[in-house]
């Protein structure tokens, strides 16, 4: 994973390029993770994991850009909402 960091605070990066050519991104903060659309919230939240999830995204600053298009309850009680960009989401998951 790169180190990145988003509003001084240290989160790390998974850019993965698959087999078909589509990318798996990840941005994991300390109390949560950042994904595209390739991440399942249903199934984080059945793991209690704090997540967002960002669509239509190719690399890790698209993502910091793009809108929140979905969460998982641990990552709404940290005040984490649909609609916000994802460097908002990362600063509240720090």
């Amino acid at each position: 994973m790169e180190p990145l960091l988003v509003d001084g605070a240290p989160c790390r990066v998974l850019a993965l390029t698959l087999p078909a050519g589509s990318r798996l991104l990840l941005i994991q903060a300390p109390r949560g993770v950042l994904a595209c659309g390739y991440v399942s919230p249903a199934v984080a939240e059945k793991f209690g994991e704090a997540l967002a999830t960002v669509t239509g995204v190719k690399t890790p600053d698209d993502m910091l850009a793009a809108a929140v298009t979905a969460v998982t309850p641990a990552a709404s009680a940290l005040g984490v909402r649909p609609g916000m960009t994802g460097r908002q989401a990362l600063s509240l998951l720090r």
